[in-house]
């Protein structure tokens, strides 16, 4: 029984790329190396049942302590989340970074979309729409992007969120929309999303058509979703183009389950350009 407990839980603290559940060890920067730290996190904000805690939420992004967050389910000035107003605005004031939200649909008496939150000096901000096939319904989703730049390198950083309602056809139309969206941009792109669809999906293949998997392994299975029951993966920390970057850590943060049903990935990105 001994060694089944100790299997069990060297498979609790798997990590892609790195066997920590924790934020591991960034590999020490040679002296011309510039690299960024990024999280994608779905904040379960809009949920029904109970309203999270945004100090917790906060305590988990000042931890991983990343450059930069995707934030998913976002409320902005809802009833039903009247209690913290503008989410976004307050979850940057609890982490001392800018913050950046963009509406998809209006909800509750009030906005439901996605944000990015930034340590780095934000150039420009801009928000799309990602909308769904009519005969299907579901809901539209917002992309938000900022202009960002370290070391005097500049990429855009994108937090986004596709349909989770219908069948799959929304998302590879979600899918298609966005790689098109994303090749008229003009500088090199990080995306942090829930994509609400498995590593070897249809929408997913559809992303790795012009989008690499920050992952070093290509499936990564890791789950993400969901904290009470771990079980499939399907949200992403991801890039294009292939040469921009190379992903030097990519870990899921299992120990962070309070306040989401979604565990927050974070990653470490070589700047090669």
């Amino acid at each position: 029984m001994k060694l089944f407990h100790l299997i069990l839980a060297a498979t609790l603290l798997y990590s892609c790329g790195k066997n920590n559940a924790d934020k591991p060890d960034d590999p020490p920067p040679s002296e011309n190396e510039t690299t960024v730290t990024v999280m994608t996190y779905n904040i379960w904000g809009a949920r029904s049942g109970g309203i999270p805690d945004l100090q917790v939420i906060a305590d988990v992004i000042k931890r991983a302590n990343p450059d930069l967050v995707a934030l998913q389910e976002v409320d902005k000035n809802t009833t039903r989340n009247a209690i913290h107003g503008d989410v976004a605005k307050k979850l940057g004031e609890l982490t001392g970074m800018e913050h950046y939200f963009v509406n998809a649909i209006n909800t509750w008496g009030g906005e439901y979309g996605d944000a990015v939150l930034s340590k780095l000096p934000i150039k420009e901000k801009k928000g799309y729409n990602l909308d769904v096939t009519p005969e299907l319904g579901g809901e539209r989703r917002s992309v938000a992007r900022i202009l960002v730049e370290k070391d005097e390198k500049e990429f855009y950083f994108i937090s986004t969120h596709f349909d989770h309602l219908s069948n799959e056809a929304n998302r590879i139309k979600q899918a298609t929309d966005f790689v098109a969206l994303t090749q008229t941009f003009d500088k090199p792109v990080i995306v942090g999303a829930d994509f609400n669809a498995t590593p070897n999906s249809n929408p997913m293949n559809i992303l790795r058509q012009h989008f690499s998997y920050g992952c070093m392994d290509v499936n990564c299975n890791q789950p993400t979703f969901s904290t009470d029951n771990p079980r499939t993966t399907i949200d992403y920390l991801i890039y294009t183009p292939q040469t921009a970057f190379t992903s030097q850590m990519y870990s899921v943060y299992t120990w962070a389950k309070s306040e989401s049903d979604h565990f927050p990935v974070l990653a470490t990105f070589k700047i090669n350009f």
